[in-house]
C-alpha cells in the first residue's frame, strides 16, 4: 500500500546515489554531486524536475520529514505575515527550521482528513508543480522512470509518481484537497518548494494556484521569501563545507 508520508519524506530527502546516506545526511556531497552530474541528483524533486530545486532544500527541513517541514515553512511564513513584518531578504532568515506548534492548525496531527490523505495531496501538488513547464513528454517520463529506479523508492511509489506525471492538471482537485486555511498555505508552500519559477509557465502555475486558494498577495510574498531562504541555506551549507 502506498505510504504518502514516506513518499513525501523521500521527495525531500531521498538517498544519495551510490551511498546509504540521505540528502540531509550529506547535503554538501549531494549538492556537489548534483552540480557534477545533474542526472544523478539525490532528491526526488530534482529527479522529477531535472533541475536543482530539490537538492537545495535545507538539511534541517529534511531532518523534520516532509510533512512537518512543509508545515513548518508554511507556519513560519504565516506568522511573519500576521506580525506585519516585511518579507525577509534572502540570507537574513533563521537557518534552522522548526515544526509548527502542536496546538495550531498547521501541525500535521491537526489535519481533519488525516495525515495520510493530506500528505497525498501535498505530493500531488508537488508533482503538478514539477510538470508545470510542460517539459514532461514521453521521452522525459522514460528518463524519469530510469532515474526513479535508482533513487531508493519502492515500485508502488514509482508507479504512483509516473501516473501523476501523466495525469492532466486538475487545479480544482488540488485546491479542493485543502480543508483549512492552514492547508491552503501548505499546498502553495509545497508547490513553491518544488520549483523555482524560471519560466512563464511555472510562474503562471504558482499565480493560478495562489489565486484559486485565495491567498493574499502579501502572504504569498512571505511564503516566497521563506521558501527561498530554506533553499539558499542549504546551498550555503554546501559552500561552508568547502564543496
Amino acid at each position: 500500500m502506498l505510504d504518502p508520508k514516506k513518499l513525501l519524506d523521500d521527495l525531500l530527502g531521498s538517498k544519495v546515489p551510490g551511498t546509504d546516506a540521505t540528502v540531509g545526511d550529506k547535503a554538501g556531497q549531494a549538492a556537489q554531486l548534483a552540480r557534477d552530474n545533474p542526472l544523478a541528483a539525490g532528491a526526488l524533486v530534482a529527479v522529477l524536475l531535472g533541475t536543482g530545486a530539490g537538492r537545495k532544500v535545507t538539511a534541517s527541513a529534511v531532518r523534520l520529514g516532509g510533512l512537518a517541514a512543509i508545515a513548518g515553512l508554511a507556519y513560519k511564513a504565516y506568522q511573519n505575515y500576521q506580525n506585519g513584518a516585511k518579507p525577509a531578504p534572502v540570507g537574513e532568515g533563521e537557518p534552522e527550521l522548526l515544526p509548527p506548534p502542536a496546538d495550531t492548525s498547521f501541525h500535521p496531527a491537526q489535519a481533519p482528513q488525516g495525515e495520510r490523505e493530506f500528505a497525498l495531496a501535498l505530493v500531488r501538488t508537488m508533482v503538478a508543480a514539477a510538470k508545470a513547464d510542460g517539459h514532461v513528454d514521453e521521452e522525459e517520463r522514460r528518463k524519469i522512470a530510469e532515474k526513479l529506479a535508482g533513487a531508493g523508492i519502492d515500485s508502488e511509489a514509482e508507479s504512483f509518481l509516473l501516473g501523476e506525471l501523466s495525469r492532466p492538471l486538475d487545479i480544482d482537485a488540488l485546491v479542493a484537497a485543502a480543508q483549512t486555511d492552514a492547508q491552503k498555505i501548505e499546498l502553495y508552500t509545497a508547490a513553491r518548494l518544488t520549483i523555482d519559477p524560471d519560466t512563464r509557465a511555472e510562474r503562471g502555475f504558482l499565480d493560478m494556484l495562489a489565486g484559486r486558494l485565495a491567498l493574499p498577495d502579501a502572504l504569498v510574498d512571505h511564503i516566497e521569501a521563506t521558501v527561498a531562504e530554506a533553499k539558499v541555506t542549504a546551498t550555503r551549507e554546501a559552500e561552508d563545507a568547502g564543496l
